[in-house]
């Protein structure tokens, strides 16, 4: 066992893969979730949640799942509840549940002057402190609502997509969705068997893909054989053309962008809805007054609910952006898990990418482990990663593709570029490192927990 001790912040996907990687390297950890139990926002009873009782995997179960742990589901694509299913039953199988401080919310994160970084947290029991070497970061990337500002005030109900749960909540309503990602066409469709009447307003163009091709799964073909970039973007754009068309014949505009360099919308009921004349397209809003929204090109809406399907902002409230080097929309880190520092911060999941998957993140978590690994076992190895990070130009995650200046694609990378920068890294760092005297040079600092006084 590790002499050393880390945290992991959060017990969603991206924990449950930090604790799962530690464990099985051998290295000694703190679970804490603000929660009552894993899964993260799988778990629609987590106040944190912003899952909604329709939401299904927009990715196939075979491409998402982990390696290790097959869903117990022969559904393509399972709902939330099998999800959360599938969460808490590998947090058990492998004893990680045990391993984590639930209902604790983590306050702050400080780092001494030895390097180690006091964590404090708020516990059933009371305020609590503990010391670490490190701390890993996995508290989520789809939480902190993105709300844009608009002019004028709405009097209706103004919702952000975070806060649905259920289609009940549009019964009976006129409503207008700002916004067409994925979880806002889920919601659209949600509304056209509920709501009095349904628009979607939206500023730019989108590339439909369908959930199924060929009797298949969309993104089960061509696995572990990626085209390059121009190529595969010249052959899928066809191939959706002849299986659903052109999205701006039912309203939507032209995209100015090449597909893949946004993420594309995995629901074509959507264009069913929209030729059967259930729901209709509204430019981008330009002002509200009262219940009446209007438009940018001149026209108007009348309106009882307006649901901001805009998307979620990076937070990680509880430790100093400097610490994380945040630049702009989102920290800047190697490999973005490493802030250049390499201070004891580490951050797990700040990885948008169409079909990378939970096992992807686990390699991620595997890159980790395997770098905390090396800082007691082969210290030169550690040393030589460091170097990399710091004195080399960064490997390209982006596969290729021209992605939008948007903030949500501001830490987006391409999955197979990816994926095989971190497999690069970690065989890199591995190297005999496992044969290598464990602790060699290495103090430790194993303490107590402390409870701090009221």
């Amino acid at each position: 066992m590790s002499e050393l001790r880390y945290a992991i912040i959060g017990a969603g996907p991206s924990g449950l893969s930090a604790a799962r990687a530690l464990q099985k390297a051998g290295i000694d950890f703190d679970g804490y979730e603000a929660s009552r139990g894993v899964g993260g926002l799988w778990d629609i009873e987590n106040p944190r949640s912003t899952m909604y009782e329709s939401a299904h995997l927009i990715s196939s179960r075979t491409t998402t799942e982990f390696a290790e742990f097959p869903m117990d589901t022969d559904a393509d694509y399972p709902s939330h509840r099998t999800l959360i299913r599938y969460f808490r039953d590998f947090a058990d199988r492998f004893r990680l549940t045990e391993r984590f401080r639930f209902e604790t919310k983590v306050t702050s994160l400080t780092r001494d002057d030895d390097g180690e970084w006091m964590l404090r947290a708020d516990s059933p029991d009371g305020p609590l402190d503990e010391r670490y070497d490190g701390v890993i970061l996995a508290n989520g990337t789809l939480a902190e609502p993105n709300v844009p500002t608009f002019r004028g005030e709405f009097t209706g109900e103004l919702l952000h997509t975070s806060a649905y749960k259920a289609a009940s909540q549009l019964a009976g309503k006129r409503v207008l969705i700002i916004g067409a990602g994925n979880s806002g066409c889920d919601i659209a469709v949600d509304a056209v068997h509920h709501a009095s009447s349904v628009d979607m307003s939206v500023r730019r163009g989108y590339y439909f893909v369908p959930r199924y091709l060929f009797g298949k799964p969309s993104d089960t073909l061509n696995q572990g054989r990626p085209l390059p970039a121009r190529i595969k973007q010249f052959v899928d754009k066809r191939v959706l053309q002849a299986f659903t068309g052109d999205p701006v014949r039912f309203g939507f505009p032209k995209p100015d962008y090449r597909l893949y360099e946004s993420h594309p919308i995995v629901n074509t009921l959507i264009l069913n809805h929209l030729g059967q004349g259930d729901l209709r397209i509204r430019p981008d809003v330009d002002r509200f007054d009262g219940r009446t929204v209007h438009f940018r090109d001149g026209s108007r809406g009348e309106y009882d609910l307006v649901l901001l399907a805009t998307g979620y902002t990076l937070d990680y409230p509880f430790v100093d952006r400097e610490a994380l080097h945040w630049t702009g929309w989102s920290p800047k880190l190697f490999l973005n898990v490493f802030p250049p520092s390499f201070n004891g911060l580490y951050v797990m999941g700040m990885i948008e990418a169409s079909g990378i998957g939970w096992q992807g993140r686990y390699e991620q978590a595997e890159l980790i482990a395997e770098y905390l690994a090396a800082l007691e076992r082969a210290p030169e190895r550690a040393a030589e990663f460091r170097r990399r990070a710091t004195g080399e130009p960064w490997p390209d995650l982006t596969g290729g593709y021209r992605y939008l200046g948007l903030e949500r694609m501001s830490y987006y990378v391409n999955k197979d570029a990816y994926r095989r920068a971190v497999r690069a890294a970690t065989t890199a760092l591995r190297g005999d490192a496992r044969d290598a005297a464990p602790g060699r040079g290495i103090r430790s600092s194993r303490r107590r927990s402390k409870k701090v006084p009221a």
